[in-house]
């Protein structure tokens, strides 16, 4: 559905938060995935969505490394160790496993529209359990257009509703339901917290088929694509959900090539709450070095004829 002209145009940002609470957090475990495509053993794997169905996801992998294949590590730590001037974390998960990668900053970073996700799900849960209505106004139109209009041009008007309509408090109980520290007068999360949150939306356990399917389609084809999906290689599929705020550009997809699927969430962010040149050109490369390791390429005749 195509975003209605009448509607302020999607805003990037979201609104400052209320209050200001710096919360210590523990550092996200980086236990690692095991990664199929680098130490070349069949491991865990899950059906690329195809826009139709929930991708299902392979049996968890039971003993997951505890350390990152040393290219990859080298290779993001030498872009983390580059003077930016602003904060870099990166977190890698795999959908069918319960390891993930952590890198660099994983304090908590001003969400910005990231967390956009987080209250797509809330609501479509209320549709799920009776108290809520797709085809119910929402504004000035029905709430399936404010989480269209919300989730793939970012507009902070839906968002705005669609909060109100789930309430705050129980926005902060759903993504504790989840297994995330949230609250959206923050709105403040780590890069393994919304790590955490793609995994679960595109493993099937937060939504049912057809919610997840829709939800997944929103995050495609948005109006940015200069992050993640710019940086991908040719054949990936990428749903993700960008977000800025003042200093803070972030990008956070789903991956999926060739039967496996991971999630990547890279945020950036500048302390003096000015976006820097480079702070969306280090997404990409990151994404690169990323999908370089998890993807590698088909030589050619492995296939056969």
């Amino acid at each position: 559905m195509a975003a209605d002209p009448r509607l302020r145009p999607a805003g990037r940002n979201f609104r400052q938060p209320r209050r200001v609470r710096k919360r210590l957090v523990a550092l996200f475990s980086a236990v690692a995935l095991v990664i199929a495509a680098i130490v070349g053993v069949a491991a865990v794997r899950s059906v690329p969505f195809s826009g139709t169905a929930v991708p299902v996801p392979a049996a968890i992998q039971e003993t997951p490394v505890a350390v990152a294949p040393a290219s990859l590590q080298d290779r993001i730590d030498a872009v983390l160790a580059e003077d930016t001037g602003y904060r870099i974390g990166l977190a890698l998960a795999d959908v069918s496993g319960d390891a993930a990668l952590a890198f660099g900053d994983m304090d908590e970073f001003a969400a910005a529209s990231t967390a956009k996700i987080i209250t797509a799900a809330a609501y479509y849960h209320l549709v799920e359990t009776g108290k809520a209505d797709l085809n119910g106004p929402l504004g000035d139109y029905d709430a399936a257009f404010q989480l269209e209009a919300m989730v793939n041009q970012s507009n902070n008007d839906s968002w705005l509703l669609l909060m109100d309509a789930v309430g705050y408090p129980e926005l902060t109980g759903y993504a504790a339901s989840i297994g995330v520290t949230y609250d959206p007068e923050e709105n403040r999360l780590a890069p393994a917290d919304m790590a955490l949150v793609l995994k679960k939306l595109y493993a099937g356990d937060l939504l049912d088929e057809d919610h997840t399917a829709q939800l997944l389609g929103y995050m495609q084809e948005t109006n940015n694509e200069d992050l993640i999906p710019a940086g991908s290689q040719a054949g990936v599929d990428v749903f993700h959900k960008y977000g800025e705020l003042g200093g803070a550009l972030h990008d956070a997809a789903v991956l999926s090539y060739r039967g496996s699927a991971f999630v990547l969430v890279i945020y950036t962010e500048n302390p003096e709450g000015m976006e820097l040149p480079g702070q969306s050109e280090v997404i990409r490369r990151l994404t690169g070095i990323v999908e370089e390791s998890l993807f590698p390429p088909v030589q050619p005749g492995a296939l056969g004829r």
